[in-house]
């Protein structure tokens, strides 16, 4: 019984591994939204792009840049947020 508490102890005392694993955690979350923040706006983009263009290859060019634009900007939010909340 005392040996357990000495580890529930340890393990309360040693908060770094948990805030390294948050950190993980909310890079793989972060990961998975700017995913689906980039496809929206591709999809927006697209369809918005494609009322003023006669072909398609110009309108998925600028979706494109702006899905890769999107991405890059909530991923480097998400994480520059979790190193914050994580320190």
């Amino acid at each position: 019984m005392y040996e357990n508490k000495n580890r529930v102890a340890h393990l309360l005392m040693d908060n770094s591994s948990l805030s390294v694993d948050i950190f993980y955690l909310i890079i793989v979350i972060g990961g998975i939204f700017s995913f689906i923040a980039s496809l929206m706006s591709y999809l927006i983009t697209y369809y918005e792009y494609a009322h003023h263009y006669k072909t398609a290859k110009e309108p998925r060019k600028l979706a494109l840049q702006a899905a890769a634009c999107t991405f890059a900007l909530f991923f480097a939010l998400t994480v520059s947020a979790g190193y914050f909340l994580t320190r």
